[in-house]
């Protein structure tokens, strides 16, 4: 892994007639299209929001699926602690959107969220 993974959720959940986004996936989303470099420097892998979701458990187990997830490649500096860093089958992760967009501000210079 020579990027960052970013795992989103696809906007295709279809409960009850309705269909619906992950709102941590889209703030995330949106971020990114604010920043093209930023988005260019990741590895980004939307995945469907039923679950399991294979491609996320590989890497970081089944107790780890939650989207959105930024693993960071082996050797990568240690991210900031203020943005939660976990482990999980030897990969350095971080969970959710305002922690991935924070990191994001930090390691390549895009906005921070207020």
């Amino acid at each position: 892994m020579s990027k960052p993974i970013l795992f989103t959720l696809k906007p295709n959940l279809v409960e009850g007639g309705r269909t619906y986004y992950c709102p941590d996936c889209a703030m995330v989303a949106g971020v990114l299209s604010y920043h093209p470099d930023a988005a260019a420097a990741l590895d980004l892998r939307p995945v469907d929001f039923a679950r399991p979701r294979p491609a996320v458990i590989e890497l970081l187990g089944a107790a780890n699926q939650g989207c959105p997830v930024l693993i960071l490649p082996a050797g990568a500096a240690a991210p900031p602690a203020e943005v939660h860093p976990r482990t999980a089958n030897g990969h350095v992760f971080i969970a959710g959107a305002r922690d991935i967009t924070t990191y994001l501000a930090l390691i390549h210079g895009s906005t921070f969220p207020h």
